[in-house]
């Protein structure tokens, strides 16, 4: 369990960033997202295989694998409901990403 001082300034900070602006558009555009269960699903299906690609091993033909898959997704970014989405889900991420780091940083974690 961790230490009571650090449990109450973990849960100040996740009070503060559920009040950031970058969350509540993050909030905002998945309630709208999934208002439209079709989009949902495919936006869903777009981030998995995303992230498989991203995570697939280095070989030969992945820059014409990544290069098909935006070319495939192209059309679909373009939807307004879906690239709002999708831009305030990667503001959102690169947020904790830099929270994250910055722990990281202080704590001269090696």
């Amino acid at each position: 369990m961790l230490e009571q001082k650090i449990e109450l300034a973990l849960d100040s900070l996740i009070d503060q960033i559920k009040e950031s602006v970058t969350y509540k558009e993050y909030h905002l555009q998945l309630e709208r997202l999934k208002k439209e269960p079709e989009f949902y699903r495919q936006v869903n299906e777009f981030r998995q295989r995303n992230f498989e690609l991203q995570n697939a091993p280095q070989t030969d033909n992945l820059m014409e694998r990544v290069e098909a898959f935006a070319a495939e997704y192209d059309a679909f970014r373009q939807n307004p409901l879906v690239d709002d989405f999708l831009q305030a889900e990667l503001a959102f991420c690169r947020m904790i990403q830099n929270i994250n780091l910055k722990i990281m940083e202080e704590m001269n974690f090696e």
